[in-house]
């Protein structure tokens, strides 16, 4: 019923920046948390940001200063900026919601995952 679509990971330079936007459709009534989690090679997955439906974020401790998350909820969109890109960065991103529908409250969804490269 719920869908949820990343793009924008890709090959990027250490120092680089890149912006993933996932986009929630299907028979969506409300969007609660939304959330980029990561995991790279050999590693369980982690919490990267979160951003409330009133607009508190939350971010792991090592892209502070580094990344931000960003909603357009006229959208159902959720962003990941991420500048300043370093190597550990590399990971497959995935966008996680809590969204409610019709017939589910506050139903979990992920994405597919989309790759990030960081060369050194």
């Amino acid at each position: 019923q719920v869908q949820l679509v990343e793009s924008g990971g890709g090959l990027v330079q250490a120092g680089g920046s890149l912006r993933l936007s996932c986009a929630a459709s299907g028979r969506i009534r409300s969007i609660n948390d939304m959330a980029w989690y990561r995991q790279a090679p050999g590693k369980g997955r982690e919490l990267v940001a979160s951003m409330s439906s009133g607009g508190d974020t939350n971010y792991a401790d090592a892209v502070k200063g580094r990344f931000t998350i960003s909603r357009d909820n006229a959208k159902n969109t959720v962003y990941l900026q991420m500048n300043s890109l370093k190597p550990e960065d590399t990971a497959v991103y995935y966008c996680h919601g809590r969204i409610s529908t019709p017939t589910a409250f506050r139903n979990t969804y992920w994405g597919q995952g989309t790759q990030v490269t960081v060369a050194s």
